[in-house]
């Protein structure tokens, strides 16, 4: 008998870019999928006007009360998804994130089995690898890719050990196992969803998907990373002599944070030892963010504390007031 092509919801969370979105839902809409959830996070601008033009039994809109984040928006959507869908197969994206043309379809055709999960490649529109949604293989879960970072450390170079290379990106390349995939075309089965459970909403925005599909790994479930399946993320980000420069400053907390949750788990038994590294290369990267460098101190000090915590109950608008000048 031919295997039956898998019925997919994709899910979408909105904040404020109607124009990105715009593009996302009709890119959705062109591919065969069943259902297509949007979780309209509080928005300000045109989002919820124009939802309402659209007129396809496929959409369901979600809008929330109040900005719960992108993973708030996340967690909503993918318990909206099993909750409310029979689809064998969930994806997840960003409003600025979306299929290239005939991805879904191309998903359809493979052969997922033996894979609790799918991440896509994802690119720039511009064709170039983003870098903000590379997959990787926890280094410290695998003696390759440990010995592969800890060689490429003194050259500044550690990420390049274990996340995965160029080369796994060309599209005859094969599955690949990975630890981390981004919700950026997550594919999720029905059964992996149900048993992984939901995102901690609480993180509000960075590292969700990292955590989430780490401790996917953890529960013993399978994460493929499949270069024919590609996806365009429309992004920007400012560059300092450091990294990675976030505007509005407020995101430096959610960051920071969440990057410590997030390498507890990663590292295990080896997080104190870790924590001292880091914590040297986050704070040198005040200067990236000239006159704002008191404020970015100020964040990242209570990223600190809080993320050796694992305190999430911090209210939103503390953080917003506590990132003015």
């Amino acid at each position: 008998m031919p295997r039956k092509p898998p019925k997919i919801t994709a899910v979408v969370v909105t904040h404020d870019r109607v124009a990105q979105l715009r593009l996302t839902v009709e890119r959705l809409l062109a591919e065969p999928i069943a259902t297509l959830i949007v979780i309209d996070n509080a928005t300000r601008d045109m989002t919820a006007g124009w939802l309402a033009t659209l007129d396809d039994p496929r959409l369901l809109v979600h809008r929330t009360r109040a900005n719960v984040g992108g993973a708030g928006g996340f967690s909503l959507g993918m318990q909206l998804a099993r909750d409310l869908t029979d689809a064998d197969w969930i994806v997840v994206m960003d409003d600025d994130g979306r299929p290239a043309e005939g991805a879904l379809s191309a998903f359809r055709r493979m052969d997922p089995q033996g894979w609790d999960a799918i991440g896509a490649a994802v690119f720039h529109p511009d064709g170039r690898i983003c870098e903000m949604n590379r997959p990787y293989r926890n280094p410290f879960w695998r003696l390759p890719e440990f010995l592969s970072t800890l060689a490429r450390m003194p050259l500044g170079q550690g990420r390049k050990g274990f996340h995965l290379a160029d080369r796994a990106y060309a599209g005859h390349a094969p599955v690949r196992e990975v630890d981390m995939s981004s919700f950026v075309g997550l594919f999720l089965s029905r059964a992996a969803l149900i048993r992984a459970g939901l995102p901690d909403p609480r993180l509000f925005i960075y590292g969700d998907d990292q955590l989430y599909t780490l401790r996917m790994r953890l529960a013993g479930l399978r994460i493929g990373f499949a270069p024919q399946i590609r996806f365009e993320h429309e992004t920007t980000a400012l560059q300092g002599r450091k990294g990675v420069v976030l505007r509005p400053l407020w995101k430096v907390y959610y960051m920071y944070r969440n990057a410590l949750i997030a390498y507890r788990v990663a590292a295990g038994p080896w997080f104190r030892l870790l924590v001292p590294v880091l914590l040297r290369k986050w704070r040198r990267k005040a200067p990236d963010y000239g006159g704002d460098a008191p404020v970015f101190g100020r964040l990242l000090e209570m990223a600190i504390a809080d993320g050796m915590a694992e305190r999430l109950d911090r209210p939103h608008p503390e953080i917003v007031r506590l990132a003015q000048p």
